[in-house]
């Protein structure tokens, strides 16, 4: 079976019914793998593939307002944003200006400036429903691949949490 979308093109079931979809998205200068998944084709609706699109089509939005998340959680010195950090301060020590794109003086926001956003997954199955309808994925270092921030959204595109991989 397969279902047909505007945006998506043909998404065919694998023989498990599961449906999977990749594309990389380039945003700005960087490039953001976007995976789209479900286990079930029977519970992915036209309605969760366009705000699917639509969420790819404003990635931009998207991670500024995943960025602004990380922002707000600094002021809780037991944050997940907040631990991330440290973690990285005390992993990278005098490095960590080197991975830095900005340096303004607040190392926080320069860290959460500084961090490229990896992957987007989109978990199409969720659309209305309480868990997370897609996982933004960042790391200040691309090839760290454990040490990640993970942005959860819901369905109307706002952040749900901010967590690490840990």
């Amino acid at each position: 079976m397969a279902i047909e979308h505007d945006y998506f093109g043909l998404l065919e079931s694998g023989p498990d019914g599961s449906i999977f979809w990749s594309e990389t998205v380039e945003m700005g200068d960087q490039s953001v793998t976007v995976d789209l998944t479900a286990p079930d084709q029977e519970d992915v609706s036209e309605a969760a593939l366009d705000v699917a699109a639509g969420l790819i089509s404003s990635l931009e939005a998207i991670d500024r307002s995943a960025r602004n998340a990380m922002v707000n959680e600094l002021s809780d010195r037991t944050s997940e944003v907040t631990e991330y950090i440290l973690q990285q301060q005390e992993t990278l020590g005098e490095g960590l200006e080197d991975v830095l794109v900005d340096i303004s003086g607040d190392v926080h926001i320069d860290v959460i400036r500084s961090l490229q956003l990896m992957s987007m997954t989109i978990l199409a199955d969720e659309h209305g429903g309480a868990d997370p309808f897609a996982v933004l994925e960042y790391a200040l270092d691309p090839d760290a691949t454990d040490d990640v921030l993970l942005v959860n959204l819901g369905s109307d595109g706002d952040v749900l949490s901010v967590t690490s991989a840990d």
